[in-house]
């Protein structure tokens, strides 16, 4: 294939039309928010996914809340925002969009293949916390879990491959559930918010692990960006998916606003909550909401706590099929002579690997691992957004260095903390600042390949109102 000559992937890739579109309350708000619904992201969020004593919890509630809420507006701003409006605009998927960043045929790896292959890892840290919600209906023994999270992961990759078409038809009401759970655990521990002593907290957990310090206030703020950012990096670029859904640029602000950001602070500030209210009541120092014991402890009743992790494991189900349903699509894209079930399968024993070692329980490692892998990609995005004058460059020939490069520094930038290389805080913040300000000086360098034309993705512009599509294909 000539880098001048556009493979087919692209030059026969089709902008949505304005009529397939819906509002933003139809399709990217809810989406989004069942996202953040999914008990993984809010059940850890008092911890932030770390070992230190008091988690975000350690300078007390209110800066709790505030480093939530700056995470929050991050991912709305700048790691939704540029691939929404780009999706919107273009009405083409993410793995052609990003031919203008890493050329078309660095785009066919990036970020179309990378998207696929984390996407196995979210499949693994859902089969593992799901084991861990069912395994007390069968004992609780390890033994147990292991068998849950074989066949958990199993069933969803199969579903995924095959017959995600009938999972979507109920997944828009499961996240009601664990909305009604955070609901009720809220209303259950609210009397004792007021007699939460952030001191008292960040010493209970000096007992409980072992450590003696808790964080400061920049840590707090560091580590919920950390925790929030690196969980929402990929959703984040999967932004152009949901904008080619979108009517216009309004539809795609709202969907991020209500979608992303306010989801987030309801989930994530919910659980903080339930954190805090549980310690001042009754002196019990615990991080993970979703715990069985701990909504036993919560509810009075160990029937009610089994009983609601059911619940949970049961919501949890379609995030573990849509994620398998990605991976497949990019797979079936980008390795287009393999088989899906055999490229699908390895993807799969890898996640089972993940879930039953324990491994994908780690989730500030995994969430370190997703935001220095996408970090990078939203940053050198927005800056190829801004450079073209607010639209879509279109596909740039070969390999685009200007990418490549920033993607590259970002990475390590972002992986640092993980490997010990250096303690670099909110570490996929600054792998997105690194990726965009890299892209930018490498562009300005000369490094960005030349623009191919791609007559189907001309002109652009925010499409026209178009009658009211009845169904959206946002999913």
């Amino acid at each position: 294939m000539s880098n001048g000559i556009l493979p087919d992937y692209v030059s026969m890739a089709k902008p949505n039309p304005a009529g397939n579109r819906a509002p933003w309350y139809k399709n990217t708000a809810p989406t989004y928010a069942g996202i953040f619904l999914w008990f993984v992201f809010w059940s850890q969020m008092s911890s932030g996914g770390g070992q230190s004593p008091g988690g975000i919890l350690s300078k007390g509630i209110g800066v709790a809340l505030l480093g939530l809420i700056v995470a929050a507006l991050l991912c709305h701003f700048l790691f939704y925002l540029v691939p929404g409006l780009f999706g919107l605009k273009t009405g083409l998927p993410l793995y052609v969009v990003g031919t203008s960043t890493y050329g078309t045929q660095g785009g066919f790896l990036m970020p179309g293949f990378l998207m696929g292959v984390l996407q196995f890892g979210w499949l693994g840290v859902n089969a593992y916390f799901s084991s861990m919600a069912l395994a007390p209906l069968f004992g609780g023994s390890s033994a147990a879990q292991i068998v849950i999270a074989i066949i958990w992961a199993s069933v969803a990759a199969y579903v995924g491959l095959k017959g995600i078409q009938y999972v979507a038809k109920i997944a828009t009401f499961l996240p009601l559930i664990p909305l009604v759970i955070l609901v009720i655990m809220v209303v259950k521990t609210l009397g004792g918010i007021g007699d939460f002593e952030a001191e008292s907290f960040v010493a209970a957990g000096v007992v409980e692990g072992g450590q003696t310090v808790g964080l400061g206030v920049f840590g707090v703020i560091a580590l919920c960006i950390t925790y929030i950012v690196g969980f929402f990096a990929t959703a984040g670029a999967a932004g152009v998916d949901f904008g080619m859904n979108s009517k216009d640029e309004k539809d795609v602000q709202m969907g991020g606003l209500i979608g992303v950001a306010l989801a987030t602070i309801v989930a994530g500030g919910a659980s903080i909550l339930i954190v805090a209210g549980a310690f001042g009541a009754g002196g019990k120092y615990a991080m993970a909401t979703a715990n069985v014991d701990f909504m036993s402890g919560i509810m009075g009743s160990p029937g009610l706590g089994k009983a609601m992790g059911l619940l949970l494991a049961v919501a949890a189900f379609p995030p573990a099929c849509f994620s398998s349903f990605i991976a497949a699509n990019s797979f079936k894209t980008t390795l287009p002579k393999v088989n899906p079930f055999i490229s699908v399968g390895i993807g799969t024993a890898v996640s089972i690997l993940l879930a039953v070692t324990g491994w994908a329980g780690d989730v500030i490692g995994v969430f370190t691992i997703i935001g220095a892998a996408f970090g990078p990609v939203c940053g050198a995005m927005m800056v190829d957004y801004l450079m073209a004058g607010k639209k879509w460059a279109g596909p740039r020939a070969g390999w685009n260095l200007a990418g490549w490069i920033s993607w590259v520094v970002g990475f390590i930038v972002g992986m640092a903390p993980l490997v010990g290389l250096a303690n670099v805080p909110a570490a996929p913040l600054m792998a997105f600042i690194v990726g965009a300000v890299l892209y930018y000086v490498l562009a300005k360098a000369g490094l960005e390949s030349e623009v191919l034309e791609m007559a189907a993705a001309r002109p652009q512009s925010a499409p026209q109102e178009a009658p009211q599509a009845e169904e959206s294909t946002g999913e």
